[in-house]
Formats: C-alpha cells, structure tokens, sequence
C-alpha cells in the first residue's frame, strides 16, 4: 500500500496520478507535506509540470473537455478525501473512455458531483456577495471565508470586472490572497492579514451603502427566512451592510512584503 505525499497544487497532484497509472500502483492516500507520518510505503513527488500537462491534455481525448473541467474544479472542492475520488474518476476515465467515467450511478461520482454543485454554488454566490473597501486610496481590499477553495474561480472574474483597479481578496479559510494589478492577477499564500481600519472617505461610502439597504427594505414585507435564502448568514460576517463597527470591515496590511508591481496572470 502507497501513499502519496505531494505540494498540494493540481499540478502536484496530476504528477502523483502519472506515475500510479504509470507504475500500475493502487494508492492508499494522498498527503501534503504537514501531514504526519503513516503506517504506509510513502512515494514523495516532485511537482513536475510536463506531466502533469501531458496528463491533463489527455483527459481531453479520453474522455472529453467536460470532464476535464469537471475534475479541475473537483479539486477545488472541501470533499474529504476528494483526491482519491479524483483519482478513481481519472483511472475509470483513462482505461474505459467518457461514459464510465461520467456515469452518475456510480457511489463515487456522485459524491463528488455533489461536491462540485456546491462548489459551483459558492463561487456564483460570491461573485455578488464579495465587497471591497478602498485603501489608503490605492486598493480595493475584501475577504472571504469560503467553505472551497474559490480564489483560482473568482480571480479572472474580478481581474476582468475592475481591470482598471489594484485588488486584494483574501481568503481566511485557505490563508491565501489573490492579487490584481490592473488586470494582471495571481494567488499566492499569505499567512499573516491584520486588520486595519477604515479611513474617513471609506467609512462614509459604508454609511451611504447602509442608509441605501435600509431605506429600499420595505418593513411591513420583512421576510427573514426569505432574506437567509437569498443571502446566507455565513456570508454577511465580511459584508458592508451588516457591519456594525465602522472601524471594523476588510481594510486589511499584509505581510510578506509582496508588491503588486509583482503581480503576473
């Protein structure tokens, strides 16, 4: 029995797949480099970007671009252990063609079909529910916490929707932060993201978006549960208008020393 331990990148992870297809192994598990020791034979591996470009043009022709896609955002999931799921889809892909490999009956496929519905589901939410605080005068700065890992989603998304803008989108769950500069983006770790607060110009903008939520509420109509619908509790924590503290908000200085004239797409 094999475990594989890799970087934790998709690229890391499509290498570990090449060399069990490759080498005719089973794995028993997939670990990153925290994880601690097991009882299992480890096979630690480089990431090794040809492979896994090879491996993932070949996803394509075996089985279809739909399907490639399907198991790039799959990763992205919160499914536990979803890189053994991944890897049993993959397998069934690459020896039986597109339609085991899609087959919706199968215990395994559904549950990372579920995954990657709620997956998609987050990342369309937030598209809409993200709010981004100027900095300083310089940045538009927003946090998520998301249940997946969204950023990759959500980055060519807000890189495209203010082209024109340096950006900063943290996210707290995965401790990573996306970067834009005027349309040139990347994702990096950022471990460390203090809050700051608010200069005066922002906390005025936060009390006209207050006063416009309020004043378009019609009271005699208030539907809570309606509201929790449409607009989940586990989002508004980060949303200007339910921010009670104006001193408080996504107004953040990282450390790192990271620039965005740094930024690359």
């Amino acid at each position: 029995m094999t475990a594989y331990r890799y970087d934790g990148s998709f690229a890391g992870f499509l290498t570990c797949v090449w060399d069990a297809l490759e080498n005719g192994i089973e794995p028993t598990a997939f670990l990153l480099p925290d994880d601690g020791i097991t009882l299992w034979e480890e096979r630690e591996l480089a990431t090794n970007e040809e492979k896994a470009r090879r491996l993932y043009a070949a996803l394509a022709k075996r089985t279809s671009g739909r399907f490639r896609h399907f198991i790039a955002w799959g990763f992205l999931t919160c499914l536990p252990e979803r890189e053994m799921a991944l890897f049993t889809l993959i397998q069934r892909g690459m020896t039986k063609g597109n339609r085991a490999a899609m087959d919706l009956s199968d215990p395994v496929m559904a549950r990372v079909m579920l995954a990657y519905q709620k997956l998609a589901t987050e990342q369309d939410h937030l598209k809409g529910f993200v709010r981004f605080s100027e900095l300083d005068g310089a940045f538009l700065v927003g946090e998520i916490e998301p249940k997946n890992r969204v950023l990759p989603i959500l980055a060519p998304h807000f890189a495209a929707r203010f082209s024109g803008e340096k950006l900063v989108l943290y996210d707290r769950t995965h401790r990573e932060a996306f970067f834009s500069d005027r349309g040139r983006w990347r994702i990096i770790p950022v471990e460390d993201f203090q809050m700051g607060n608010a200069g005066r110009a922002e906390k005025t903008f936060r009390a006209m978006w207050r006063k416009y939520y309020q004043t378009i509420a019609i009271e005699g109509r208030l539907n809570p549960k309606c509201q929790s619908a449409h607009l989940p509790k586990r989002y508004r924590h980060v949303m200007t208008e339910f921010l009670e503290d104006e001193d408080s908000g996504p107004a953040a200085v990282l450390q790192g020393g990271y620039s965005l004239e740094d930024g690359r797409k």
